[in-house]
């Protein structure tokens, strides 16, 4: 493990693009390297936030501690029955690439998750989903060390906590444990979930008899043909979360807006409201604030035309909410990760 003792600027490390400095940089390839930067940590009283893809983040002010950058990379297939393989993969490692090796042996489970950035490790941490699937429906157990001692312990799907794009990582444990490798339990005989959008429309497309890879594919058409690439515009996806209501609520407000998508909830008596439609409906998809704005093709997506700063981009998101909550009475959640 190499640690940059002198500023670094961490633009090239989120993918917002946004102007930020950290004290120190550190790049962790293996679980030794993981302790040796918290016993530097220990040693020094430093603060230090870990960073994956950084396709979730926004700085929005500089960093005065330690930045760690997850390298722990490593696909690997530990137990196999007649129904599900077992992969455990470095947290370092890059989701997409990971749904692809899956879908390249027609293994299941994870083609709806198809190019949805950053790495490994933030997936359980996020509960990622898209499409009808969420990265609980395959996970089996991760490990994760605890930052006050350096212990490591298994969390199983009960232990996570998962709901919608949170988990106990996000919630009681943040900011408690460093997610190490994660396992999931794919299935070799996949039941394709298509009914999510227009997942059927495109997998028909390309073929009568579709197998993962064919909905990975589709998936992957419907992603770029909405969202911006990140490497072209600055942004981290969906910044705000669908919120989930009463149905109580959905139906009266659908008694003044019956065109509004509404889609299911895990939790009983609840729905989830399409939350780039609210933006939409207010008349802010395209909306621009001088070097950041609504992006024009999908309201939930921000974007960094260049130049803005992470506290633009946050007072454009406050700003959403505050109209979003004056129109509907509903307050929008952000689903990136703000440091501050």
């Amino acid at each position: 493990m190499s640690i940059w003792t002198s500023e670094i600027n961490l633009k090239r490390y989120n993918t917002f693009g946004v102007e930020a400095k950290a004290a120190s940089i550190a790049r962790l390839h293996t679980p030794e390297d993981v302790l040796t930067l918290l016993e530097h940590i220990w040693l020094t009283g430093r603060h230090c936030v870990f960073l994956g893809g950084g396709s979730n983040v926004l700085f929005v002010r500089d960093w005065p501690g330690i930045v760690a950058l997850n390298k722990i990379s490593g696909i690997e297939i530990i137990e196999e029955s007649e129904e599900y393989v077992w992969v455990k993969t470095g947290s370092g490692h890059n989701w997409h690439d990971l749904v692809m090796w899956s879908v390249e042996r027609g293994l299941g489970g994870l083609e709806n998750l198809a190019l949805i950035p950053g790495s490994v490790g933030a997936g359980p941490m996020q509960n990622i989903g898209a499409y009808g699937r969420e990265i609980k429906d395959t996970f089996w157990e991760l490990e994760a060390v605890d930052v006050n001692t350096g212990k490591v312990k298994i969390f199983n799907l009960e232990d996570c906590a998962f709901g919608y794009r949170t988990s106990y990582f996000k919630s009681r444990g943040k900011g408690l444990w460093f997610i190490q490798s994660v396992t999931l339990r794919l299935f070799k005989k996949p039941v394709l979930v298509l009914d999510y959008g227009n997942v059927r429309e495109e997998v028909a497309r390309l073929s009568a008899s579709p197998t993962p890879a064919d909905v990975a594919n589709a998936v992957m058409h419907i992603r770029r043909s909405k969202l911006p690439d990140p490497a072209l515009l600055g942004n981290a996806g969906s910044f705000f979360k669908n919120p989930e209501l009463p149905e109580k609520k959905i139906h009266a407000l659908r008694e003044n807006y019956p065109e509004m998508p509404v889609y299911p909830s895990a939790q009983p008596g609840y729905l989830k409201v399409a939350a780039g439609w609210l933006i939409e409906k207010c008349g802010l998809k395209g909306f621009r604030r001088g070097a950041c704005g609504v992006h024009a093709h999908q309201a939930l997506v921000l974007v960094n035309y260049g130049g803005a700063t992470g506290t633009e981009i946050l007072d454009l998101a406050r700003h959403i909410q505050e109209v979003v909550h004056r129109t509907f009475d509903i307050m929008l959640e952000p689903e990136v990760n703000i440091i501050s």
